[in-house]
């Protein structure tokens, strides 16, 4: 039985520039400021930043994992809050976790979500609307 303000289990997911050159091959996003250092810093970023997209994608997985199937997911939504600073010699490290906000009458379920890298907010108004199952 799942109950507002049951915690679904956070969850450390580290991010490495080999992950962005792969999400880059599979979204087709190959601006240089998700891998070429020498042009994210010429335009002005600290260094080589995430996509957007994976790391909504990345933050989602907290959801997906607690209710056991990525197709539950209804909804989805965020606002990008600043960019996840991926380094050469240490990537960064995005830590999630969400809460039980609504337990609705139709069976589904709204998850807040909460997602920092080193302490500080990338997504705010991170929501899922999900259905869950028994096994949640």
């Amino acid at each position: 039985m799942v109950s507002v303000g049951d915690e679904i289990p956070a969850r450390e997911f580290p991010i490495r520039r080999a992950d962005l050159v792969r999400y880059a091959g599979a979204s087709g996003d190959f601006n240089p400021i998700h891998w070429n250092e020498r042009f994210a810093k010429g335009v002005g970023l600290p260094d080589v930043i995430a996509h957007g997209m994976f790391t909504m994608a990345t933050a989602i997985r907290v959801v997906t994992d607690w209710v056991g199937d990525p197709g539950a997911v209804v909804e989805y939504g965020v606002r990008f809050t600043r960019p996840v600073v991926v380094s050469d010699a240490d990537g960064a490290t995005l830590q999630v976790g969400g809460v039980v906000r609504e337990v609705r009458d139709d069976g589904l379920v709204a998850v807040d979500i909460t997602a920092t890298v080193d302490g500080q907010t990338v997504l705010a108004k991170s929501r899922a609307l999900v259905r869950v199952g028994a096994a949640a």
